[in-house]
């Protein structure tokens, strides 16, 4: 038998989340999730906008105008700002989607991978969101 005596360990201290710093990969998965969530969110209202262009000139036209001057108390620059959140969300899943595409097909799983794809995947997302953003807006 051997003399030591196991010392049990200290109390639990859960990490302070302000002091530990997400690595870039990190930061593209969840915001591959959130803009997963973003676009099943905004489901219903991308049906309704296909529906009424589709229906006729009349109500394609009455969808511009909505962009344009509002609709009700709810102003035309609000509906833009969800669609350009649509158009983010999209642009970053599929640009993320591809990122994990590329890493299964190609076995690219080392750490310097990953931070540069990631980088190129936050940039990219973003420089096209916008320049779609620009084109909405003006």
């Amino acid at each position: 038998m051997s003399d030591t005596i196991k010392q049990r360990p200290g109390p639990m201290r859960l990490i302070d989340a302000t002091q530990y710093r997400l690595p870039p990969a990190a930061w593209v998965s969840i915001l591959h999730r959130v803009s997963g969530v973003i676009m099943l969110a905004l489901l219903p209202f991308i049906i309704w906008l296909l529906d009424k262009s589709l229906e006729s000139d009349i109500t394609y036209q009455f969808l511009a105008d909505v962009f344009v001057g509002g609709l009700g108390f709810v102003p035309g620059w609000f509906f833009k700002l969800v669609v350009l959140a649509l158009i983010w969300s999209y642009l970053h899943h599929f640009i993320a989607g591809v990122r994990h595409l590329w890493m299964d097909a190609t076995h690219s799983v080392s750490k310097e991978f990953g931070r540069s794809s990631a980088f190129v995947t936050l940039g990219l997302s973003l420089a096209l969101t916008l320049a779609l953003g620009i084109k909405l807006f003006i």
